[in-house]
């Protein structure tokens, strides 16, 4: 029986786990995680370093084109190892391995700020590398404009505009409606009765020979003076004026003007009794007043009176025979008293009242000549003996 013979297995075909040290270090790894374990982002090194964050993720990245001139480039690389706590020569060296940077002489073409233009043409978008593009990979791209526009707002504005042309439109046709004129047709137009020529004569000639006047014809046409007098108040009236050939002081007022006397009546019986003095009529300018409302105190009393507007106008205590007249106002002051049976109230010479009940508070009172006639009868002297007294010696005083 033959049989195959097992083959021998080689310690090189087995696999052996990997350590740390079996993994090439990379300088930007080893930059990144030092920068991550100080908690620095690209932004923070920028501000503290005073140099471009695209300048660092490039360092990291070791990509030597994204610098504008290469003479700063070992700089940059020393400053920023320097920050992170490594030694910057070895970090200059690594990046010059990883990236193929070489120190240029000053006067050299390499050393130059201006780059040939094939190394400033980027490569396609295809071919672009995220991780090692000069750009900087932490700024967020920019939307678009239309990313931004929300459909709801889009609908919302829409609402808007179209309720902004429905209110203006509705008030350009309120506008237009207020200022139409429609004119109403009549059944019948008025007729002509007849035309009158003004500089015409007032009497016409008749048929048979006689004269008619204007009146007798059924038509009268008013002189304008009367139809203005008509439309015109009286008050607006101008005065008459009669020039007088005179000095002022030859005219005496009690024969010419409004303070002539009425022409009495002739008394032959009087006529030989001796001439009393004319005494002269005084035209009368305002009118007569109206009565008003005066209240008269008995017995001591407090009252305060207050004008519509809530201001106190009057207050104190009233002593017998105390009289307190209430202004004639547009709305009548109200009173309060606190002792009503003292105080009543005088109405064109007649007395009504008391306010109140003795010992009983009144508040606000219109002290009106409606409100009072209404709510108060007239008080008899006989029954009010304390205002009979008050009433005699007022009369006395």
């Amino acid at each position: 029986m033959i049989r195959r013979k097992a083959p021998k297995n080689s310690e090189d075909d087995v696999v052996k786990p990997k350590g740390f040290d079996d993994f090439e270090q990379r300088l930007g790894d080893m930059m990144r995680g030092e920068r991550a374990t100080l908690g620095k982002s690209l932004l923070d090194v920028q501000r503290e370093l005073r140099i471009k964050a695209a300048y660092i993720a490039a360092i990291e990245n070791c990509d030597p084109s994204a610098f504008d001139t290469p003479g700063f480039i070992a700089g940059y690389v020393r400053s920023y190892a320097r920050y992170l706590n490594l030694d910057p020569e070895e970090a200059f060296a690594a990046f010059c391995a990883e990236s193929g940077f070489s120190t240029a002489h000053g006067m050299s073409e390499e050393a130059s700020g201006l780059r040939k233009k094939e190394a400033l043409a980027l490569p396609a978008m295809g071919d672009r590398d995220p991780f090692n593009a000069p750009t900087t990979p932490f700024a967020p791209a920019k939307d678009g404009f239309f990313a931004s526009i929300e459909p709801g707002a889009i609908g919302s504005s829409l609402v808007l505009l179209g309720l902004i042309v429905g209110i203006g439109y509705g008030g350009w046709s309120v506008l237009n409606e207020i200022q139409r004129v429609q004119f109403a047709p009549v059944e019948q137009s008025p007729n002509v009765l007849a035309e009158l020529d003004p500089v015409a004569s007032e009497v016409s000639p008749n048929l048979d020979g006689t004269t008619v006047t204007a009146a007798a014809t059924g038509v009268f046409t008013p002189p304008a003076d009367a139809l203005d007098r008509l439309y015109r108040p009286q008050a607006l009236d101008v005065p008459v004026l009669v020039a007088r050939d005179a000095p002022i002081s030859t005219l005496d007022p009690t024969t010419v003007g409004s303070f002539v006397p009425e022409e009495p009546q002739i008394d032959f019986a009087a006529m030989s009794a001796p001439a009393e003095p004319v005494e002269p009529v005084v035209p009368q300018v305002v009118e007569t007043a109206a009565p008003g409302v005066e209240m008269v105190a008995v017995r001591p009393a407090w009252v305060r009176v207050r004008a519509a507007d809530g201001s106190v106008i009057f207050e104190g205590i009233m002593e017998p025979g105390d009289t307190w007249k209430v202004p004639q106002t547009e709305e009548a002051p109200t009173l309060r008293v606190g002792e009503s049976g003292a105080i009543y109230f005088t109405v064109n010479g007649a007395h009504y009242g008391p306010a109140g009940p003795r010992g009983v508070v009144t508040s606000k009172l219109a002290l009106s000549v409606d409100n009072l006639t209404d709510k108060y009868t007239l008080a008899d002297l006989a029954e009010h003996g304390e205002l009979s007294s008050i009433v005699a010696e007022l009369k006395n005083r």
